[in-house]
């Protein structure tokens, strides 16, 4: 298992806010090996990976639980999108009957309701995986500001499940992602959707946590899992 560290400034700049998720998405097309023809993409969204992807497919499948994502999906007569939650059996029984020289997930596995369930899910297709997932090392120095306790699995609780599903590698990935102030940091968080739509702060809690939050930066971390 390798670890290492990537570093990104003022996201503001950027105009998007969805840098993070596009960076592990381009890791994943990088990290691929040979050319896969056939490939399912889960939590796709709008198309990040998809938009990556410099060979030509023979068919590629994108399921998102976001009819509005898929709507932005990029469009392609070789590519398929549905309207489907990797949360449920009746997603894998249609995808069944399907072959697949890779899964990809980028950035969405870490909302699995049961993880092991969805692994074990996964692991049925018979396919290789490239999955990236947010650890609880994301937002780390803030969750401890807060007096809070993560919301995410750690690398090692999702390591210890994939284990039993896969023949895999691992490496994790630190980013850092540098802002011009507080206030844009919290609003990176809002519109960003690495934290889940989950509230976990009231509004005085925010408050207070803006006027002490100690850093200029917000920590992510990401497992990349490849079999």
């Amino acid at each position: 298992m390798r670890v290492r560290e990537e570093f990104s400034r003022y996201a503001s700049v950027y105009g998007e806010s969805n840098i993070i998720q596009v960076k592990v998405a381009q890791k994943l097309i990088a990290n691929t090996v040979t050319n896969p023809k056939r490939i399912l993409d889960l939590g796709c969204g709008s198309g990040a990976l998809y938009s990556l992807i410099d060979w030509e497919c023979e068919r590629f499948i994108g399921v998102d639980f976001s009819q509005e994502m898929l709507t932005h999906h990029p469009k392609n007569p070789n590519l398929e999108v549905l309207l489907g939650d990797f949360n449920t059996p009746e997603l894998f029984e249609n995808l069944s009957h399907e072959t697949f020289d890779r899964i990809y997930s980028a950035s969405a596995l870490q909302w699995a309701g049961d993880l092991d369930v969805v692994f074990q899910a996964i692991s049925g297709l018979n396919s290789p995986v490239s999955l990236a997932i947010f650890t609880s090392g994301t937002f780390k120095t803030l969750y401890e500001t807060a007096g809070l306790l993560p919301i995410l699995k750690s690398s090692e609780e999702i390591m210890e499940i994939a284990n039993l599903h896969f023949n895999a590698k691992y490496e994790i990935v630190r980013y850092v992602l540098e802002f011009d102030s507080v206030r844009e940091m919290f609003r990176y968080i809002k519109r960003s959707g690495v934290s889940g739509g989950r509230r976990v702060l009231d509004f005085a809690q925010t408050k207070r946590l803006m006027e002490t939050y100690p850093l200029t930066y917000l920590e992510f971390e990401v497992i990349f899992i490849t079999s």
